[in-house]
């Protein structure tokens, strides 16, 4: 299942891997949503996923726990041997902290929060409607885990090189300005294609970019940006851009055979051990999976994945090709004035950390150094302020000096 046409492998898709989870997931998503749905702005799938971006605070705590029963998805069914996370020495036990971590929750619409170091569970905390138990939406962290999967198909040679052209997996790009572009220029998110990702404005590519009527089988990305045209030559200037990676999601289903869903359940939710199914949504046209966002999962498999991810960098278990490893989470590209930087869709501090962020507060982040893992979920006010991010950092900052 190699290279097939855009259609046949949809096709395939939406007829053999769906029941296969569904069986695994069974119950997970059968709760019927199709009344709140209706109410959801829009006349087309594409144009109600849209739409999050306007929701209000009840519509986005109600909905971002439920991304999967409101729109088309592929589950990933849970490991069949979890693997345990333990509770030990844990942390901000006192009256004064308690309150100090429940107000940060509340303060910030955080409806998850979860501690991980040197072993152990530290701290834990959960805020309806989430449950232990329960799935949430991650937005932009899943653009970090579509990264970790072209780590393993470069790993698994379904993917050649990062120098490779786009066109060379999605023959669709050939003669437009995307089919010039290089993985890892893609990757990098240093393409030189003209974006704009301002979240606050309905007339963005970010706030557009699913909203046309389907072209035949055609994701709906591929159809928007195939007219975009560069602006920068490829390479030369770093500008975040989700439609990327939603293009890099392409390039994998197209190379591998295998949706994203399928080949993380295969390399990494499986063979790592993660307790709960999870949920990637797709594409209403393609049938395939969004490289960028709809990824929805618990909040310890979150954690787990974080865990996967900072094994790996440290020394090769045999998941992630060195070429990928080498760079993924180093500060490629400085996108702020103290030396903090971007990687292969993953953002890197000035010191040895670095971290998956998605829209409305979702938050994995990772300290090697520290082995210190950090997992927020939650429906901010507002996809993202400096006030806002300001407000997680600190916390990590209080973190780190608990074990410091």
């Amino acid at each position: 299942m190699r290279n097939l046409p855009l259609s046949a492998l949809s096709l395939i898709l939406l007829l053999w891997v769906s029941p296969i989870y569904a069986q695994h997931c069974e119950g997970v998503a059968t709760q019927d949503l199709s009344a709140d749905r209706d109410q959801i702005p829009g006349k087309t799938m594409g144009q109600k996923l849209e739409s999050l971006l306007f929701w209000n605070n009840e519509e986005k705590l109600n909905r971002f726990g439920n991304m999967h029963r409101l729109f088309p998805s592929i589950a990933i069914p849970a490991s069949a041997e979890a693997k345990p996370l333990t509770k030990a020495d844990v942390w901000f036990q006192d009256e004064t902290q308690q309150q100090a971590i429940s107000s940060y929750m509340q303060d910030n619409q955080l409806t998850g929060l979860l501690v991980w170091q040197d072993g152990h569970i530290r701290l834990e905390r959960y805020a309806a409607p989430l449950k232990a138990d329960g799935v949430w939406t991650s937005f932009s962290v899943a653009k970090s885990i579509t990264s970790m999967l072209l780590g393993v198909a470069l790993k698994q040679g379904d993917i050649q090189h990062l120098e490779d052209k786009l066109k060379t997996y999605v023959p669709e790009l050939a003669g437009y300005d995307y089919g010039e572009v290089s993985l890892r220029q893609l990757a990098s998110m240093t393409s030189g294609i003209a974006w704009n990702e301002d979240y606050q404005d309905p007339e963005s590519d970010v706030a557009r970019m699913y909203q046309g009527e389907c072209q035949g089988g055609e994701a709906h990305i591929l159809s928007y940006m195939k007219q975009l045209k560069k602006a920068h030559e490829p390479g030369e200037v770093w500008n975040y851009n989700t439609g990327e990676t939603d293009l890099l999601g392409i390039v994998l289903q197209k190379a591998t055979g295998q949706s994203l869903a399928s080949y993380l359940a295969e390399h990494i939710w499986q063979k790592y051990g993660m307790q709960d199914c999870a949920f990637w949504l797709t594409d209403e046209c393609s049938g395939l999976n969004l490289g960028g966002s709809g990824l929805s999962a618990s909040l310890r498999d979150f954690a787990r994945l974080g865990l996967v991810m900072m094994q790996e960098e440290r020394e090769s278990t045999g998941l992630l090709a060195d070429a990928y490893r080498q760079n993924a989470s180093k500060a490629l590209y400085q996108t702020q004035s103290d030396g903090s930087g971007y990687g292969y869709l993953w953002w890197r501090t000035k010191h040895s950390a670095y971290a998956a962020a998605g829209i409305f507060g979702q938050f994995l982040y990772l300290n090697p150094s520290k082995n210190l893992v950090v997992v927020q979920l939650g429906a901010w006010p507002k996809a993202s302020t400096k006030e806002l991010v300001q407000r997680r950092m600190n916390f990590i900052k209080q973190i780190e000096a608990q074990i410091d």
